[in-house]
Parts: structure tokens; C-alpha cells; sequence
């Protein structure tokens, strides 16, 4: 029995040396005061649930460069490119005219935390829901030739996955090389013999941070939440839809999937393959960027400027937040938000608050109904203060609201994978496509407009006397936010 006792204490004390080793590391982070006092309460008070709790959520992988692109040495020519184009931003005198002197200095940003090089002979085309969608994107893989690049969250059985399946099997029986990266958490339902058929037709097809039992806690919290295709270098698709049947028929008992994505030709084409191919060097460790064949710099006969930035642990800011705080702080006029998920951290929180009280109409579009119940009371837990602050906010009735849109003045729009909350901005692998170009801005500006046609706006009068229960619920998810 005192040997039991012994055993006891002494696991007891080496439990309570490590949590005193992982607090003392999380205090030498210097993260938000918050975030950090929200863990320690967690390590403290949750016994080993809580130990484990933050190896699968709170590691930051971007400060111990766990996840790296040492290997890409010939991506200096970014580096290069990103420096004249700061140049190019002070003198050229076609961006003199159709940028303000703000907008320039979103360019800059972009330029400098993810080398999101600037291009300009684009034609973009706003694709709204899977109705339009879906027919576009496998309209381009039918017309493929010489390869087929794929990159999605969720790839789910079902209809739409056969018929992209078939797809993919008569063009690699062309000839036509096909690489794919789907992410293991996402897609954790996606069939072997799926999988296994592609393989056998020469498709090459990966998952992104495979999550295999003792690596678990190591991996499964960072995800790549990108939505990317490239056919032939040529033509691009990004947004927020994946490849399952959800995105198309909507979800039983709640409604439509509202959701938009942009089919993309020309130059900024290529900055997409940049992204999907240092994806496949993280996967596979093969470099492809010095392949010309996979960098064909295809130019439109559109005119639209575009920057596509890219976020996640393997870069050294966290882009796409840095984005879109400066498109709230560089409006004028107004500021359109849609996005599912909304846990934006107190920086955007603030410039969102200060931004409404400064007399710029801001209006963010959020569903009434989620298919995450703890994402949706942290969501509302921001309700009030914005109503306070003079922010209007919408609830989409129609069904569940996916697009993840900022729109600011008719002069720049974002539209990406990336949620305005803390695991978008920080954990997740991300891309959005920032495009200066007023006829797509317009587009995405009436699309909009239609959505809060199908949304019912909240009233601070009536939101102030909600029911007592669900201001429990929201305070007590809120408390999950810096952690999310």
C-alpha cells in the first residue's frame, strides 16, 4: 500500500512539473495576455484533459517552424520579385490611376507578408453557389490537356465526387497528369477503394498531414482548409466550396448552401499553381516550381489586378488576418462582410468597432443556422457590442451562409477559404484571392445585396432582452474562442 502511495505522488508531482513547463513556455510566447491566461485557466483546472487538451490546440507550430519551405530554395525568385514590384506599386502609372493611395498600401502589405505578387492581365468570374460552380469547374477538367491540379478540405462520396472521379480517370487515360492533395482531417470519411482506383490510373493523390495515432496531437489541429484547382496553368478555381454533395443540395432541415467561389484566368493563374506545387514539395518533397511546363504565365485578355495571399503555420505572419484588418481600416465608405464563422480576436473586433463609429457602414452577413453549435453561440457572443458600436448584422435565413466575402468601397474586394475567426488566421492553411478590379467588386457587391434580401437584420432593442438562456450558452462558448 505505501509503495501505491509513492507511485501516486510521484506521478502527481511529475504532472505537476510538466504542466509548470508547458505554463512557463506559454507565458515566454508572449501571445495575447488573453489567450495566454485562457490556457493556463485550462492546464490548471483540467487535469491531463487539459495537458492534452493544449498538445492538439495550442502548440504553435509558427513560432517552433515545425512546418517549413527551407526546402524550396528556387522560390527566391518571390523574394526577388515581391522587391521590385514595391518598386513598380511608387511609380507605375496605371496603378496611380486606379488605386487609391490606401489600396496601394494593402498591395505593399500583401507584397511584404507573403509575397502575394501582383498581376495584372486577369479575367475573374464570380461563381455563386454549387449551381454554378460545380458545372464551371468540371467544364475546365474535361478541357484539360496537359495536367490537372487539385487541392480541397473536404473531398466527400457522393454524386458529385463519381462524377469527378470520372473525370479524372478519362483524362489520365490521355495522358493528362493529375495531382491531387486533400486534407486527412476534412476528407477523414473519403473511401480507400476511392483512392485505391485513382492510384491504379497513374493519379497521383496524397493526403496533407496525415493523422496516424501517436502523431495525432502533433498534426491534427492544423489543417489545409485551401479550395484550389489549376487546369494546364491556365485556368484557376478558389472560394469556399469543396467537392460534396452538401455544397450542392444544401443541408436537410436547414436550407441552401450559400456559398462563392471565382473562376480565375490569366496571370494570377499562376500564383495559384505557386501555392498548390509548395503544398505538394510539404507532401511529397518534390519540387516542381522549377518545371516550366507547370509555369506557363498565361495572360488574359482582361484587365483585372489581383494578389493572391496564402496563410498558414509555415509562413511568418499571419497574412490573410493582416488583409483583413486593413481592408476594415482603409474604408471609407462602407465595409461588407460574409462569413459562416465569426471569432475575429479583439485587433479585427476593435478596427470593426472603430470603423462603424467612425461613420463607415459596416455590415456583416452571418447564418442563423450552423452546422457547428459552438462556433455559432461563440459567433453570437459578439453581437451586442458590434450592435453597440453601430455595425449592422444580418442573419441569412435562406440557408446556411458559406461565403467567406469582404467588400470594401467598390474598390477591392477579398473572396477566399479563410473564416474571420482565430483558426483561419492562425492554424489553418488558407488562401484568398484580393482583387482590384470595380466590375468584379460591383458583382460581389450585388450578390450581396441579394443576400440580405434573404436575411432578417437583428435590432439591439430586441436583442438586449433574448432569453437568459442563450446569453449562457454564448458566454460560456465564448470562453472557447481563444482556443478555436
Amino acid at each position: 500500500m505505501m509503495w501505491l502511495q509513492i507511485v501516486i505522488y510521484v506521478c502527481v508531482a511529475l504532472y505537476l512539473l510538466t504542466v509548470a513547463s508547458v505554463i512557463f513556455n506559454v507565458i515566454l510566447e508572449n501571445r495575447n495576455p488573453v489567450r495566454t491566461l485562457a490556457w493556463i485557466i485550462v492546464l490548471v483546472t483540467i487535469p491531463l484533459l487539459g495537458f492534452l487538451f493544449y498538445l492538439y490546440f495550442g502548440v504553435n507550430y509558427r513560432k517552433i517552424k515545425m512546418f517549413s519551405r527551407k526546402g524550396l530554395g528556387d522560390m527566391k525568385w518571390l523574394q526577388y520579385m515581391s522587391e521590385d514590384q514595391k518598386q513598380l506599386i511608387k511609380k507605375s502609372e496605371y496603378l496611380q490611376r486606379r488605386a487609391s493611395a490606401e489600396v496601394r498600401k494593402l498591395m505593399t502589405l500583401l507584397l511584404n507578408n507573403s509575397k502575394a505578387l501582383l498581376t495584372r492581365y486577369n479575367t475573374v468570374e464570380v461563381l455563386n453557389n454549387g449551381q454554378e460552380t460545380f458545372p464551371a469547374l468540371f467544364d475546365a477538367l474535361r478541357q484539360a490537356r496537359k495536367f490537372i491540379h487539385l487541392e480541397y478540405y473536404i473531398l466527400g462520396e457522393g454524386r458529385l465526387l463519381s462524377e469527378l472521379e470520372s473525370i479524372l480517370l478519362a483524362k489520365a487515360a490521355e495522358g493528362v497528369e493529375v495531382r491531387i492533395i486533400y486534407d486527412d482531417v476534412g476528407s477523414w470519411s473519403l473511401s480507400k477503394n476511392f483512392i485505391r482506383t485513382l492510384r491504379q490510373a497513374g493519379i497521383q493523390i496524397y493526403p496533407f498531414l496525415p493523422v496516424r495515432y501517436h502523431k495525432f496531437l502533433r498534426k491534427a489541429n492544423y489543417r489545409n482548409h485551401r479550395k484550389i484547382a489549376v487546369v494546364d496553368g491556365c485556368v484557376g478555381f478558389v472560394g469556399g466550396l469543396n467537392i460534396a454533395d452538401r455544397y450542392m443540395d444544401g443541408v436537410p432541415g436547414i436550407g441552401v448552401w450559400r456559398d462563392t467561389h471565382l473562376k480565375v484566368q490569366g496571370e494570377a493563374v499562376t500564383s495559384l499553381q505557386v501555392i498548390f506545387l509548395t503544398d505538394w514539395y510539404f507532401v511529397r518533397q518534390e519540387v516542381l516550381l522549377n518545371k516550366n511546363e507547370y509555369m506557363p504565365y498565361v495572360q488574359a485578355d482582361g484587365n483585372a489586378v489581383v494578389q493572391t495571399v496564402s496563410s498558414g503555420p509555415d509562413s511568418d505572419w499571419a497574412s490573410i488576418q493582416q488583409a483583413y484588418f486593413t481592408l476594415i481600416n482603409i474604408a471609407k465608405r462602407y465595409v461588407y462582410i460574409s462569413t459562416p464563422y465569426f471569432m475575429p480576436g479583439e485587433t479585427t473586433l476593435n478596427s470593426l468597432k472603430t470603423a462603424a463609429m467612425s461613420g463607415v457602414d459596416v455590415r456583416i452577413l452571418l447564418p442563423h443556422k450552423s452546422d457547428s453549435a459552438l462556433t455559432h453561440w461563440c459567433t453570437r457572443s459578439y453581437v451586442e457590442e458590434l450592435l453597440e458600436a453601430g455595425v449592422k448584422i444580418y442573419w441569412y435565413r435562406k440557408g446556411i451562409n458559406h461565403s467567406k466575402v469582404v467588400i470594401v468601397d467598390g474598390l477591392v474586394a477579398s473572396v477566399g477559404s479563410a473564416n474571420m475567426d482565430l483558426r483561419s488566421f492562425e492554424q489553418n492553411f488558407e488562401v484568398s484571392m484580393i482583387i482590384y478590379d470595380r466590375d468584379v467588386v460591383k458583382k460581389l457587391a450585388s450578390d450581396f445585396a441579394v443576400d440580405l434580401s434573404d436575411s432578417v437584420e437583428a435590432s439591439i432593442q430586441r436583442w438586449k432582452f433574448r432569453p437568459k438562456r442563450e446569453r449562457v450558452y454564448e458566454s460560456v462558448a465564448r470562453l472557447f474562442a481563444p482556443l478555436l
